[in-house]
């Protein structure tokens, strides 16, 4: 039987009426992307999700991490650099003894990828609605000159605001990374964990114009057992992008938004009201509770959000 698209969308909405909570969550998000495209901007902040790390494989490939973007109604993510490398061709390692050899078969290959099919990868996403706001690249402290050459021009080809990578407390490999971010003149936000203190990024900032933060509220909660607001609002032309998650104080778990001790509403109002360009960047990070999935506990986390920055 052939039903008009009208008609099955009106069905379709009658028929969600009937779902219990999780399963309406996850139709609705389905029903919504079918019938335009994400937004997740809400008064000016952009809330994105950080994948594939956030769907817990790391081996997604590019289209089926946009249909779950799509499926939670996000219009900007920050993408690590995986699945746009298999995109354009890179090859399963072979007889790789250990990361050396794995590192260095990559190596050879970046030296020849053309970069021409990123524009389609990029299109993909943007035709459906999402940016790739922030490009995530692992191991960039272990790279040649022209592996750090040819990482900022796939993030700038991607369409990105900015790279991100795991911070080193380490000045010299931040010096080293930071001149390469100034000679691209694109901004690299580095990602601190629970051990990363403010005076680590300063120590980044003081070597290069373009070196930046990407300031996890969780983490640095849990580490530092403060708030991350002081940091954010003094270094705020320097924040690439917040990661928001949830913890608490003393190095304790990851928690269900609004469980722990991360001030996450202060830090999107805060945001929002100071019309910084920061995106509030869902990570991923808390035990799926019994009886839900991730895909519903990520909804939650974006509804949190959106909530707070309503």
């Amino acid at each position: 039987m052939n039903i008009p698209p009208q008609t099955r969308r009106e069905f379709t909405k009658f028929a969600l009426s009937f779902l219990p909570g999780a399963a309406l969550l996850s139709a609705a998000g389905r029903l919504a992307a079918a019938d335009a495209k994400p937004n997740s901007k809400v008064n000016g902040v952009v809330i994105g999700l950080n994948v594939p790390y956030s769907f817990g494989n790391g081996l997604m490939s590019g289209d089926d991490i946009l249909k779950n973007c799509l499926q939670l109604g996000l219009s900007g993510v920050e993408l690590r650099t995986q699945p746009v490398e298999a995109f354009l061709g890179l090859p399963p390692v072979e007889h790789a003894k250990n990361k050396a050899d794995i590192a260095q078969q990559t190596r050879e290959w970046r030296k020849t990828v053309s970069l021409d099919k990123v524009k389609d990868f990029r299109s993909k996403y943007e035709d459906a609605g999402v940016k790739i706001d922030i490009v995530k690249v692992d191991g960039v402290f272990g790279m040649t000159d022209d592996e750090l050459d040819y990482a900022f021009k796939l993030a700038k080809a991607l369409g990105g605001r900015a790279m991100s990578t795991e911070i080193s407390h380490k000045v010299e490999d931040l010096k080293r990374v930071g001149a390469f971010a100034d000679k691209h003149e694109f901004m690299i936000g580095y990602h601190g964990h629970a051990t990363t203190t403010p005076e680590h990024w300063e120590a980044g900032f003081a070597v290069a114009k373009y070196n930046g933060a990407n300031v996890d509220l969780g983490h640095f909660v849990a580490g530092n057992n403060t708030s991350p607001v002081p940091f954010i609002t003094k270094y705020h032309d320097r924040v690439t992008h917040v990661h928001v998650k949830d913890r608490k104080f003393n190095n304790g778990p990851a928690v269900p938004f609004g469980e722990g001790d991360t001030p996450i509403i202060d830090v999107l109002k805060l945001i929002r009201d100071n019309k910084w360009n920061i995106q509030a960047t869902i990570e991923f990070e808390y035990k799926v509770p019994a009886g839900s999935d991730r895909m519903t506990e990520l909804a939650k986390c974006v509804k949190y959000c959106r909530d707070a920055l309503a």
